[in-house]
């Protein structure tokens, strides 16, 4: 039985979910920003939101908020990544 509510664990769970999908939907369109590890670290990130939206519910309020600050982290560092392989990409086409 699955116990499935709405509450902050399900929401940040939801979250990932849906960044990792839409890093995968970014990394298909533009493949020359993509490496060969980028498939591995959205496949654990969905691994993650599927765990965390089936067995959040258990989750203290501050192993939540641990959850998120780290989420947070790495999503942020995650997007600048991508940022930094986009501009990296630019600048190798200008100079070519």
């Amino acid at each position: 039985m699955l116990n499935f509510i709405i509450e902050p664990a399900s929401l940040l769970g939801i979250l990932v979910g849906f960044v990792m999908l839409l890093f995968y939907l970014i990394l298909v369109t533009y493949p020359k920003l993509a490496f060969q590890e980028d498939i591995f670290i959205i496949t654990l990130g969905l691994v993650y939101s599927c765990i965390i939206l089936i067995h959040g519910w258990r989750l203290d309020p501050i192993l939540v908020f641990a959850q998120g600050v780290i989420v947070s982290i790495l999503l942020i560092s995650g997007w600048s990544s991508l940022r930094l392989r986009a501009l990296v990409h630019v600048l190798n086409l200008k100079n070519n």
